[in-house]
């Protein structure tokens, strides 16, 4: 049995509003630990290919992955949001993922190896 609750259907969007939400896949290069986060967290380094660059992302994912297994893994990441502070750490993209049974985060990555910076659609 799950121990959260999936959370209600947004309202409705048209395929203009989806298209301004830009999300892009990355390979993580590094993975820090970030131990003056609030909430367990890792400082990843993700490269989205020679448009975008590498980017910094701070992502709450301790539960599920270990530092030693995230370099060379691609991710999804929301890549125009504002720069966000988290503590001394400034995250430029938001790293995309699902709750578990449990509520962790489980990253979203393509079933196989794709370009960097290509864009979901």
């Amino acid at each position: 049995m799950s121990s959260t609750m999936p959370e209600p259907i947004s309202a409705e969007i048209t395929y203009d509003d989806f298209r301004k939400v830009d999300i892009r896949v990355g390979t993580i290069i590094s993975a820090e630990p970030y131990p003056e986060a609030r909430r367990p967290a890792y400082k990843l380094s993700v490269d989205f290919g020679p448009e975008i660059g590498v980017k910094r992302s701070s992502a709450q994912i301790t539960k599920r992955y270990t530092l030693e297994e995230l370099p060379g893994r691609q991710v999804a990441a929301v890549v125009n949001f504002p720069k966000k502070q988290i503590g001394k750490f400034m995250s430029e993209v938001l790293v995309l993922g699902f709750p578990d049974a449990e509520g962790e985060v489980v990253l979203i990555t393509p079933s196989l190896d794709v370009p960097n910076g290509g864009r979901m659609y």
